[in-house]
Order: C-alpha cells, then sequence, then structure tokens
C-alpha cells in the first residue's frame, strides 16, 4: 500500500474535523454528524485510490453517503479498503467534551473485518501486556495477568471504561480489586489508543462499545504495538442475520487483534475537540489550526502533523 496515501488521507480527516468543529457544544449531534460526513465524502474524491468502505455510517438505505460497499476515491489507483467514522463522539462533539475525532482505517482488500453495526465487548492494552488478555476471563483476572506484565501493582492500574448501566458488575468487580477506573461518556476508539500511550496514564480498556469502532481502534493498535481482543454482541436476531450476510459464521468467536486489521494497515485520525493525544480545532481570524496523527503498521511509523489551514486559499470540502 503506497505510503503516500497515508498522507493523502490526513487532509480527508482534517477536511472532516473543520467542517464538524462548527457544531462544537451547539447541542445538535445530527448536523455535526452530516457536516463531518459531507466534508470526507467530499475528501476522498479528490485522492487518487480505488476505495469501498467496509465500516462507515451503515447500510445503504440507511445512509446517503459513506455508506458500508460504497465506492469512494476518484477510481482509480490501488484498491483500499476504508473504515472510517467521520466524527468518533458525536454526543461528545454536541457537548463541547474532549476526545472527539475523525478517523479513517485503511488496508488493502481483505486487511480489515468487515464488522456488522452491532456491539462488541472489548480488551485493549498497550505493549508491555501484549498476550496477557484472555477476553473468556474475567476482569480481575486480566486485571492482574496485565498488571504482572506491566510490572505494577493492581493498585496502580488505570482502566477505561464506558460510563454505562451495562457495565456496573464491571466497575464493580474492578473497584473490588483495587484498580482505579476512569469512565468516560463516549469516544472508546481513543479510549483504546490511550492505553497504548504512556503519558495519558490509561493501562487497560475493557467493557462492551461498536464492532466498527473496534476494528477502526485496532488498526490504530497494531501500528502502535498494542494488543486487543473482541466478542460480537448482537441485541437482535436481525443483526444475527446481517451479521452472517457479511461472512461471519461463529456468533461466538474470540477475535484477536490480526482478526481485526491484519496485514498493511493505517491509521488516521484528526481531533475534533480537545483530547488526551490530539488537540482539537482551533479557529483563528484567518482560518484554523488542526492537530493530527498518521500510522502505518508495516513500519511502525507514527506522524503527528498540526496544520495551519488557510480558509482564502483552502479548497472547500464543505464548511464555510
Amino acid at each position: 500500500m503506497d505510503r503516500n496515501l497515508a498522507l493523502e488521507f490526513v487532509r480527508v480527516t482534517e477536511a472532516a474535523a473543520l467542517s464538524v468543529g462548527r457544531w462544537i457544544g451547539r447541542g445538535k449531534e445530527k448536523s455535526a454528524d452530516e457536516a463531518a460526513v459531507e466534508s470526507m465524502r467530499k475528501a476522498f474524491d479528490s485522492i487518487r485510490f480505488d476505495g469501498t468502505i467496509v465500516i462507515g455510517e451503515g447500510e445503504r438505505d440507511e445512509a446517503p453517503m459513506l455508506y458500508i460497499g460504497e465506492k469512494v476515491g476518484a477510481g482509480e489507483g490501488p484498491k483500499i479498503e476504508i473504515a472510517c467514522d467521520p466524527l468518533e463522539g458525536t454526543t461528545i462533539t454536541a457537548l463541547g467534551r474532549s476526545e472527539a475525532l475523525s478517523v479513517i482505517a485503511a488496508g488493502e482488500p481483505g486487511c480489515l473485518l468487515h464488522a456488522p453495526d452491532t456491539y462488541m465487548d472489548k480488551i485493549a492494552v498497550g505493549p508491555l501486556a501484549k498476550g496477557a488478555i484472555d477476553i473468556t476471563k474475567s476482569a480481575s483476572w486480566n486485571l492482574k495477568e496485565v498488571a504482572k506484565a506491566m510490572g505494577k501493582s493492581v493498585e496502580d492500574m488505570m482502566v477505561i471504561i464506558l460510563d454505562r448501566p451495562r457495565h456496573q458488575d464491571i466497575i464493580n468487580e474492578v473497584r473490588e480489586c483495587g484498580a482505579r477506573i476512569r469512565l468516560i461518556g463516549d469516544g472508546d476508539v481513543s479510549a483504546a489508543i490511550a492505553t497504548v500511550r504512556e503519558e495519558t496514564g490509561i493501562d487497560m480498556l475493557v467493557g462492551i462499545g461498536g464492532a466498527p469502532e473496534g476494528v477502526i481502534a485496532a488498526a490504530a493498535l497494531r501500528c502502535l504495538g498494542g494488543d486487543m481482543q473482541g466478542v460480537l454482541k448482537f441485541r437482535s436476531e436481525d443483526e444475527k442475520k446481517r451479521a452472517r450476510q457479511m461472512g461471519i459464521t461463529d456468533e461466538n468467536k474470540v477475535y484477536g487483534l490480526e482478526d481485526l486489521a491484519k496485514g498493511n494497515v493505517m491509521f488516521i485520525a484528526t481531533g475534533v475537540t480537545h483530547g488526551s493525544f490530539l488537540s482539537g480545532v482551533r479557529y483563528t481570524a484567518r482560518g484554523a489550526h488542526t492537530h493530527s496523527i498518521v500510522m502505518r503498521s508495516e513500519t511502525g511509523t507514527v506522524r503527528e502533523i498540526r496544520a495551519h489551514h488557510h480558509f482564502a486559499k483552502k479548497p472547500n470540502y464543505g464548511w464555510s
């Protein structure tokens, strides 16, 4: 996969972030999401590649653009599969809270799991704990094994968990072990990435979130040397049926990191609101500043890009 595509794709996440940045804190989730989707879609078509959306805004009858199976790009050049979330953290953005991102994971055909739009039970850790996790075992078992691998006491561990009623038993179990918890409202892609960045203080992610977000997070962890496991959690028979149509035959399969994102993959993200590893969009009198990250699994290279955009000169991808 052409390494230059990674730098092309960062322009796509920048376009989405710049567009949605106007909606931060305005309480309008739908408007924020629509702005991100429209700008990302337009920006994709400025790039020379033959792309297919494998994870996006949903199925064709649910989404007007960036739907599963949609073709993006100029239609010539390398064939690339795209998993994207134009706005990861819609509620976060509407409320003006931290950790909202515009994200893309990209790989050659067959590299990314074609995950159905359902839930996934997840556990994610950084490089020191690679190989130490087992999602079929309890949270307390994993805490102890990960702490041992990291050379820490359980009491020093910080676990990040989505603040949902479904997680109350896990929260209680982690607390009983003596570990610390950071509860978040949304944004489990950034939460998974936080486990591999020492400065965040996060050691492990556990709990149930979106399956598509799990695949996107796995691409980032592949690039950063972390580890992750996931099990799909269907909410209805209809979701199971759609999963079978997408080629998923084992409803209880434990997906390892390379089941979710294998081969040569890229991860690209631009901050929308301020977060633990990316700054949010900041507007100036003449334009805006963005902060992005570009990763490649093939080389392990991680680039941070801080850009100043001059609106008088920049192509219009949907913002005004």
